[in-house]
Formats: C-alpha cells, structure tokens, sequence
C-alpha cells in the first residue's frame, strides 16, 4: 500500500492526489501553504490550555457539540471502550479563551480554504459517471458550512495502568467528505489496507495527511473509499510523552443531501451516537 506525497505546488497535483485517494483513501501533501510557524504556535498554545483547570470552563453542551471533552468522552464506532485522549472542538460558533483566539481562527480559516480547493480537485478528478452522483459541486457543499470542524487533541502520557484493549484512537473511519490533518507533534497514524495489514502514515513536519471520509463514499457511491485508521499506543520512552493533534473535518451543511434520502445533518446525527458523543432519544 503506497500513500502518496503530492506536492502541492506540481501542475501534476490534482491527479496524483486523487489518484492516492482513490487507491488508499488517503494522500499526503507537501509544499501546501499552510505556515508551519502558525502549526507550531497552535500546538503550543493548545497544549498549555489542557494543562489548566481552565478547559473545564469549556465543557461541550451534547446537543451543540462545541467546546472541550473531557478525557475519555468517545470510543469508536462499535467499540465499548473509550479512547485515551481529550479534544476540543472548535466550529464557527465556538467560544474560545482569549489567548487562543487570533492564531486557532487563523489556522481554522487557512486549513478550510485548502481543503476547499482539495475538494475542487476531486471534483476536476472525477470520472463524469461519479461527478453525476454528487447532489452539488463537493466544494460548494462545505462553503459557509457551520458543521466544519477543527478538532484540536491531546492524547496524555500513557500511566502503564490502561486497561486491555485502550488506545489512543481505536480503529475507525471519520464521519465528514474529507479531514485534513496538519502533521501532529509525533507519529502514531495507521491506516489499513484492503488485505487486513496496517501502514503507518508520514508525519513529515510541515506536512498535512488527507483521509476520504464516509460521506465521501456515500456521495460516491463506494468510489471514494473511507478508510479504516487508528492512533496506536506508544512504546518505551515515547509512552511518557504526550501527543497532540488537529485534524480538520469538512462536513457539508446539514441540508446538503449525501445520497437518495440521506441528508448530511441526519447522517452526523446518527454517527454522533454511535461514538458516544449524543446520547440516543428514547
């Protein structure tokens, strides 16, 4: 399995990346325009808002979705046990401290903007059959959308007392059309090829790893395929250390229909509940 790096800046990008995602689900970008200054500046000042008490000022309203969850909030789609990280979700409505607002709102817009124009090459990409399936251009489904979510995480050091069968983010396929996912301060990525074996995914500095999610595969009619991935748990020193994250979720606005009686907004709301993070009515 070969996820592969796009330069971002080759006239040959568009085809090599879709080429990747179709093949793997997955592709990695390099040469992008996203500043790794402002990546930096991000992790430093996220991470200093989960080592306070503050954060829990923030704790997320279920019905909303928007703000801080507590360690151990989601487990994966069908699984029981709880992933061992905590997250911030950060949507255009969210409130966030002071100190975190001018370069998160920065990189917030800079990252929608890019997967937008990821989104265009996927449109430009396609086969005319599979452009037929989409209910509107991909790019115009997130335009304006408030359900575009940067989650920012922060996976602790491991203890050496986690029970069986915990890990950072146990084996799942994300929700939304595409993620974006700025290089994260370590490795841990994996995703899974057709024949059952795991991959680790580059976590260059400087670069950013895209994933097809299944609203993607619904859109597509299984042309795009959502990939199974996973955070795994480190080992020796490395388990001492903590590990942060910021994938970008691009999730069309809740009207936008995916496929024949499926709108995005009750598809988000369905697979809110199978991770735990809404609780079912009735």
């Amino acid at each position: 399995m070969e996820v592969l790096k796009v330069n971002y800046r080759s006239p040959e990008s568009p085809e090599r990346f879709c080429q990747s995602l179709k093949t793997t689900g997955f592709a990695v970008i390099t040469d992008h325009p996203i500043p790794m200054e402002l990546v930096n500046r991000v992790y430093q000042q996220w991470s200093d808002f989960f080592k306070s008490e503050e954060k829990h000022k923030y704790t997320f309203e279920p019905n909303d979705q928007a703000g801080y969850f507590p360690f151990r909030s989601e487990n994966a789609k069908n699984y029981s046990i709880k992933d061992l990280k905590e997250f911030f979700h950060v949507y255009p409505r969210s409130k966030l401290p002071a100190s975190l607002e001018k370069d998160t709102w920065d990189l917030y817009n800079q990252i929608t903007k890019l997967g937008c124009e990821l989104l265009n090459w996927v449109q430009v990409a396609s086969p005319a059959d599979v452009k037929k399936l989409f209910s509107m251009p991909l790019s115009d489904m997130v335009t304006n959308s408030e359900e575009n979510l940067l989650r920012v995480i922060h996976y602790p050091p491991l203890q050496g007392n986690e029970e069986d069968g915990a890990i950072r983010a146990a084996a799942h396929e994300d929700i939304n059309l595409i993620t974006l996912l700025c290089s994260a301060t370590s490795a841990g990525l994996e995703v899974k090829d057709i024949e059952g074996n795991w991959h680790t995914v580059p976590c260059d500095p400087g670069s950013i790893a895209i994933n097809a999610g299944d609203m993607l595969q619904m859109a597509s009619k299984g042309y795009y395929k959502s990939t199974t991935h996973r955070v795994i748990n480190p080992k020796g020193p490395d388990s001492k250390l903590p590990r942060y994250s910021m994938p970008l979720f691009l999730h069309p606005r809740p009207e936008v229909v995916l496929a024949e009686g499926v709108t995005s907004g009750g598809y988000l709301k369905q697979r809110l509940e199978e991770i735990g993070l809404l609780k079912k009515k009735g």
